[in-house]
């Protein structure tokens, strides 16, 4: 299980984060939810260990102290971050892009049934992992990026914003996917801003604002609350043809 107490970040003067706390648990997808700016990219990047928080802070998985952690030995405990902007290598192909996720120690052995698992969970990889990634469109891109991060084999996948400027077809193809990689024993915490398809997928949510956890409860209850739906679904449009 990931959890998080006392997460508090700041950029110089800036508090980006105060006092977060969260959990995820095993075969989970949890989803935050909250507006531009509101700390949701700083979480994922101090549970990722790429930014430092302040004193009295706890993230833990499996009763084990990711903080004292350097961010590859994170990657090594478990944690694979997929970035928002993907951060993958364009200039090299699919395949490349797959085998260095795979470089953490505690991949390497199964990298193969790994790779395997990556190409069946994504068709379109397996057809063309010759391709270099620069010439493939952004919803392949982000299927190249979750892939990648799968290759460290993880048990938590922090995923930020991962169908931003996809088109709608191509986000029900990516859903699909985060569900089926729960399916597969994988835990998720997932910053979205298609709020209705990601709680449509998840387990439970939380809202975040200026930095604090304002809310939180089972993605059932969110996507009928009002003020979930005022700020999120919009008003009325909480149903939706399904998965």
């Amino acid at each position: 299980m990931l959890e998080v107490s006392g997460l508090s970040v700041r950029y110089g003067k800036h508090a980006a984060l105060g006092n977060v706390a969260l959990k995820v648990a095993p075969g989970e997808i949890v989803v935050m939810l909250g507006a531009n700016g509101a700390g949701k990219t700083t979480l994922l990047k101090a549970i990722a260990g790429l930014v430092r928080p302040e004193p009295g802070a706890r993230v833990g998985l499996d009763g084990r102290d990711l903080l004292a952690l350097e961010p590859h030995h994170i990657v090594e405990a478990g944690i694979a971050l997929v970035p928002e902007g993907r951060g993958i290598f364009a200039e090299l192909t699919v395949r490349e892009n797959l085998e260095l996720g795979a470089y953490a120690a505690r991949a390497r052995a199964g990298e193969r049934h790994n790779l395997t698992r990556v190409l069946t969970l994504f068709p379109r990889l397996a057809e063309r992992q010759r391709q270099v990634v620069r010439t493939m469109s952004g919803g392949e891109r982000q299927m190249v990026a979750i892939g990648r991060a799968l290759m460290s084999a993880p048990t938590v996948l922090l995923l930020d914003e991962p169908s931003l400027g996809l088109a709608p077809l191509m986000c029900i193809e990516l859903f699909r996917a985060l569900a089926q990689i729960r399916a597969a024993g994988v835990s998720l915490l997932l910053v979205e801003q298609n709020a209705k398809r990601s709680l449509d997928i998840a387990d439970r949510g939380y809202l975040i604002d200026t930095g604090r956890i304002v809310g939180e409860g089972t993605a059932a209850n969110l996507k009928v609350d009002p003020a979930v739906q005022r700020a999120y679904l919009g008003a009325g449009e909480v149903h939706q043809q399904p998965l």
